[in-house]
């Protein structure tokens, strides 16, 4: 459905909502102003209705949680069951089945799926717990507390996560308090080429890019140096960055990972918390490269609303966790939630159908379509794989962020009608992460919006 609204956006309720919040809330949480937020109050496929009762068209799948369609019938009859039954068990000490069921599902959509053997999972709760439980597996493992990650990278805001991050407006409040583990290094992405090789390439009809190997030799070459300074356990990377602006790396980049891993005998983390299940038009992006990795953190799309989130890696590499002896070492009040797990199943047999994969790639090759036939000079690139779509908007003929205009077009779409974000270190990569079900005419609908906003905005620039 398209959107429908009623009124002002805010309208009346939200504005009051905002300032209700404002009040009681840490003010570094929920950016209020005049003109946001709307506040939600249902949701169900692609559109969600605000508390004033206007209808808006999701763009964003709530962070790429709500990847199936918000309200799924099958999550939602999972949730309404289990809650009729069960809210809360003890999930280290005197857990449910479905714990059990969870697990085994993991293992089997993982590294049984990929010929890898068997897996072994821990749960949390958010998307940073699944990393720093591979950050603490990695370390148990070889007894090497050095990781190798990216600039651009982001992988939530817990500590540990925090201080193998590569977006330093997060970090860097903190730094005081950050452990000195990680080495970051430049996230090979074509159009801004981090070593300047490939400046302002542009993909043709594919996916990935297909750049000069000097790129990745220069990656090689900084990655061996690091190894050899710094006792190296881990490298994590996300398959395609998702808050640092949609960036696509070359095929050959995760390849590259598996080989320098493989070589000096230390661990492949993969931050699949948004790229994980069809989000990329594969049920984990790092099947596209072929590549497996010795861990993978899931979260998001795992159940379509609930929190809940798992580090899944390769049996023999989570045996390096100690037995528990009754008190375990990483668990949490909430560990294997019923409520999360019954959401979780379900949302795996809707992940696990091919047919969703393949509505992924249908639906997303039109989108990525549609927004490459808009003409705008503030368009700089239009990338990414499945329904993860980042388009750049740029100052025209200089390749430079348009920050300002960015934001502005996030701001004008929820006045529109639209649910848009803006990512990148500076904010001004548009994020195209809708629900899978998103139709043709929704898609229509919203490439001629962008291509109208960004007319608009040529024309008052025109007239300065």
């Amino acid at each position: 459905m398209l959107p429908k609204l009623t009124g002002d956006i805010p309208g009346p309720r939200s504005r009051d909502l905002a300032a209700r919040l404002r009040r009681v809330e840490s003010r570094n949480v929920t950016f209020t102003a005049e003109e946001w937020p709307i506040f939600w109050e249902r949701a169900e496929g692609a559109n969600v209705w605000d508390a004033d009762g206007n209808r808006f068209l999701d763009l964003t799948s709530a962070f790429g949680v709500a990847a199936t369609g918000h309200t799924r019938p099958e999550i939602r009859d999972a949730t309404t069951a289990q809650a009729a039954k069960l809210m809360h068990a003890m999930g280290d000490v005197h857990p449910t089945e479905l714990k059990a069921e969870v697990c085994e599902r993991l293992s089997a959509l993982t590294f049984e799926r990929w010929g890898a053997g068997g897996a072994k999972t821990i749960l949390g709760n958010s998307g940073f717990e699944a990393i720093e439980a591979a950050l603490k597996t990695s370390l148990l493992h070889s007894g090497k507390s050095g990781v190798i990650a990216f600039r651009g990278g982001y992988h939530g805001l817990g500590f540990g996560a925090l201080a193998a991050g590569g977006l330093p407006f997060f970090s860097q409040p903190f730094r005081a308090q950050l452990k000195d583990f990680a080495t970051l290094l430049p996230f090979p992405g074509c159009y801004r080429c981090p070593n300047g090789v490939c400046e302002g390439f542009r993909l043709g009809d594919g996916d990935f890019p297909n750049c000069s190997s000097a790129c990745l030799e220069k990656l090689r070459e900084e990655m061996d140096a690091v190894i050899r300074k710094r006792d190296i356990g881990a490298i994590l990377v996300e398959p395609i960055q998702g808050r640092g602006g949609c960036v696509v790396p070359p095929r050959d980049f995760l390849r590259l990972l598996r080989y320098v891993c493989d070589e000096h005998k230390i661990l492949l983390i993969a931050d699949e918390i948004l790229t994980g299940f069809n989000r990329t038009g594969a049920l984990f992006a790092c099947e596209h490269s072929g590549v497996v990795p010795d861990l993978v953190c899931l979260g998001k799309a795992l159940t379509g609303g609930f929190p809940l989130s798992a580090c899944v890696g390769r049996a023999d590499i989570m045996d390096a966790w100690p037995a528990s002896s009754g008190e375990a070492l990483h668990t949490s009040t909430f560990l294997g939630n019923p409520l999360g797990c019954a959401m979780a199943l379900a949302s795996m047999k809707i992940h696990g159908d091919e047919e969703t994969a393949r509505t992924v790639r249908d639906q997303g090759a039109k989108l990525k379509t549609a927004l490459r036939a808009i003409r705008s000079p503030h368009i700089g690139d239009v990338r990414g794989v499945g329904l993860m779509l980042g388009v750049e908007i740029t100052e025209p003929g200089r390749n430079t962020p348009a920050t300002s205009l960015a934001l502005a077009l996030v701001q004008r779409a929820l006045k529109d009608g639209l649910l848009l974000l803006a990512d990148s270190p500076s904010a001004n990569v548009l994020s195209f992460t809708p629900p899978f079900c998103i139709s043709d005419e929704e898609i229509a609908f919203a490439a001629s919006w962008l291509e109208r906003a960004l007319c608009h905005a040529q024309a008052q620039r025109d007239t300065l």
